[in-house]
């Protein structure tokens, strides 16, 4: 069972600590920007890994990229400074804490996310009716929300689950509640990873390759189905994330969290759609679909979504739409 081979990785890690300090630089470093670039990413963001970095790293902007596409990347590193010092401001990782987190906590997080992009809707929660687009999950009514959370806090606040279930079962919660107008995926994950994290538990990350598996088996609970599949999916990440932290503190040349051939080149991604290379280069600058990431040649690379994405802009285009009009469809649908 994979509850039982992340116990063992935990103990593996705990037994490790402490950490040296250049090996918990460098994993927190890399981590910041995998776990912005994927949750972005997730959400529509066209930045790739590279382009986050630079971001991150420098400030400086891409050129032909929307000013929300770097504010996003930007907001979500200011958001993953605030969580770590809910944690611990000094290690980012400590043993396991009996903090409470509070909705306050929750309504900054999301606050940062926003920043800048929705000022009027940062930090607070919906006064309006939502949908998601696509889906036939159907979310609470606004005047129920704040009851909702309530219960969610009192809930985290007696819950016996163990970490990593308590955590992915507290992103679940958020995001069925869906207490706000947009960034409640992003804001529920890095809930999930604060819990995690205050457990001592290293952050995981969801992939942008797992986007549709992520959105459906969310849905398949939120419609009644079992939560299983998404719960072993958020195990596979946590799982995933020990590895790492254990290969980087053993000096171990580390796995990579999105292997190439995962990914497809422009060629393969327009034989898989049927679309010209010309076509898809155009609609990757217009920001129609994103790049998930490049080779080290250059060369960019799409998800297995982006096959669903193609396919979606040409349905909407037979029915007369404009690509600016596309566009915002594609928008308002990865916004939530």
């Amino acid at each position: 069972m994979l509850l039982s081979k992340i116990a063992n990785l935990k103990n593996q890690l705990d037994t490790a600590r402490p950490f040296a300090k250049e090996v918990l630089n460098n994993l927190e470093k890399w981590f910041a920007v995998e776990l912005t670039y994927s949750s972005n990413a997730i959400e529509g963001n066209p930045l790739t890994r590279m382009e986050t970095a630079l971001v991150l790293d420098t400030g400086i902007t891409i050129g032909g990229k929307p000013m929300k596409d770097h504010l996003e990347a930007i907001n979500h590193q200011a958001a993953l400074h605030y969580l770590k010092n809910l944690v611990n401001p000094q290690t980012g990782l400590p043993d396991v804490r009996e903090t409470r987190i509070s909705l306050d906590d929750v309504l900054e997080l999301h606050r940062l996310i926003l920043k800048g992009i929705d000022d009027t809707n940062a930090g607070g929660i919906r006064r309006v009716p939502v949908r998601i687009s696509g889906s036939a999950v159907i979310l609470p009514n606004p005047l129920k929300v704040p009851l909702l959370l309530d219960e969610m806090m009192e809930w985290m606040a007696s819950t016996r689950d163990d970490p990593v279930t308590f955590a992915a079962l507290a992103h679940y919660k958020l995001v069925t509640i869906h207490p706000f107008v947009d960034g409640n995926g992003r804001t529920a994950r890095l809930l999930m990873n604060l819990i995690l994290m205050q457990h001592g538990y290293p952050p995981a990350i969801i992939l942008p390759k797992d986007r549709l598996q992520y959105i459906q088996s969310l849905q398949q609970a939120q419609l009644g189905g079992s939560i299983d599949a998404y719960l072993q999916l958020i195990y596979q990440a946590v799982h995933k994330s020990l590895q790492i932290y254990l290969k980087a503190i053993r000096h171990e040349t580390p796995t990579e969290v999105e292997p190439s051939d995962n990914l497809l080149k422009i060629g393969a991604l327009a034989k898989a759609t049927h679309e010209s290379i010309s076509t898809i280069r155009y609609w990757t600058k217009i920001g129609l679909i994103p790049v998930a990431n490049a080779t080290a040649a250059g060369y960019q690379l799409y998800d297995q979504a982006t096959i669903e994405t193609c396919h979606t802009i040409r349905a909407l285009q037979a029915k007369r739409y404009t690509l600016d009009e596309i566009a915002g469809m594609l928008d308002d649908r990865n916004a939530h």
